[in-house]
């Protein structure tokens, strides 16, 4: 992780518009702007996030900022501009590298900070990130945050104001999909069908859970098939042919391995 205040010329070099995070494996940006951003000051894509009252900018717009201040992939030329700056492939990292930030534009410009640096507001905004999350039935979400908050959210609801996100709520295979985003920015099915932490965390409801309690019951109340043929003392093939014969049901299952409750073998073995 990489972590840039994004600095205006004509302001104090002591104050930051806002912060842009890089995650280098997934290659994801995020902005994150202050509590207290002024809208006429803030740059233009981002203002209107400040006006809407969000600080948190999603990846995807995120990508779209820092595209707007590099040369486009489409460029005539761009073969030999890559070249000319000892670059072998079209890297919007490196490009954003190349003029830290400047642009024609406005401006704006980056400077990067250590994370002895970062400010207390990407901090605790950070602390309230999700750590993990399940999907459930009726297209709900459990909701694991960074801060040990658990909350169920109906993603249905959220993605009224998420035509993008939509699709994938119409299916439940296609809503299974679901993944979080890098550091727990949020959910996402695709780098553009995206629900915030916050969203998720504002609408949804608290239960008293906490995600060692749901680890714990994963890893004694969930068996695999091996487990299972151990406790009925029997084969992969018996196995197999209890869950042909609708007396075992696998929670999970792929074509190496299988996963049960199980409290439902147990009971399996006392009959």
């Amino acid at each position: 992780m990489r972590v840039f205040a994004i600095r205006d010329e004509n302001l104090p070099q002591t104050r930051a518009l806002g912060y842009l995070i890089y995650y280098e494996r997934p290659k994801a940006f995020y902005i994150e702007l202050p509590d207290d951003a002024d809208p006429w000051e803030t740059p233009l894509l981002l203002s209107s996030f400040v006006k809407r009252g969000e600080h948190s900018v999603s990846s995807y717009w995120s990508r779209i900022w820092v595209q707007q201040r590099i040369i486009p992939q489409d460029r005539q030329n761009i073969g030999q501009v890559l070249k000319e700056n000892g670059l072998r492939e079209y890297d919007e990292f490196q490009l954003l590298m190349l003029s830290m930030g400047r642009c024609a534009q406005d401006d704006c410009y980056l400077e990067e900070i250590s994370t002895d640096e970062m400010p207390a507001l990407l901090i605790g905004r950070w602390k309230t990130k999700i750590e993990d999350v399940v999907p459930l039935h009726h297209f709900r979400l459990l909701a694991f945050f960074r801060n040990g908050e658990v909350r169920i959210a109906d993603a249905a609801a959220i993605a009224e104001k998420h035509p993008e996100c939509q699709p994938y709520l119409m299916r439940e295979d296609r809503f299974l999909t679901i993944e979080v985003q890098p550091d727990g920015y949020g959910i996402m099915w695709s780098d553009q069908a995206l629900m915030s932490d916050r969203e998720l965390y504002e609408n949804g409801e608290s239960v008293p859970l906490s995600l060692e309690d749901f680890v714990t019951f994963v890893r004694y109340r969930i068996v695999n098939s091996s487990e299972a043929g151990r406790i009925l003392d029997c084969s992969r093939q018996n196995i197999d042919d209890l869950i042909r014969r609708g007396k075992l049901h696998p929670i999970r299952q792929d074509e190496k391995n299988k996963l049960f409750l199980r409290n439902e073998v147990m009971q399996r073995r006392r009959q």
